[in-house]
């Protein structure tokens, strides 16, 4: 239960990604990619906060982080 509230807990922090990534459209690509390093360890601090492995936590990571991405890209194709 603890994966699973670490991975939906992350989707929301992607959530938040998207949202300001939204805000700063016109940021060049350093800043974006600063951005995300930022809410990636953001995502993993709170994740290890929850589960307290590193393993699983970064298992949690990465699965919350290929959802996103997944979704991301279908809704880019898909608009």
């Amino acid at each position: 239960m603890k994966l699973y509230t670490a991975v939906i807990i992350q989707l929301i922090i992607w959530s938040g990604y998207t949202f300001i990534e939204w805000l700063s459209k016109y940021d060049q690509l350093v800043f974006k990619a600063l951005m995300f390093f930022v809410f990636l360890y953001l995502a993993v601090i709170i994740g290890h906060y929850i589960i307290k492995s590193t393993r699983k936590t970064f298992v949690a990571t990465m699965v919350s982080l290929s959802v996103y991405g997944s979704f991301h890209v279908i809704m880019t194709l898909v608009v």
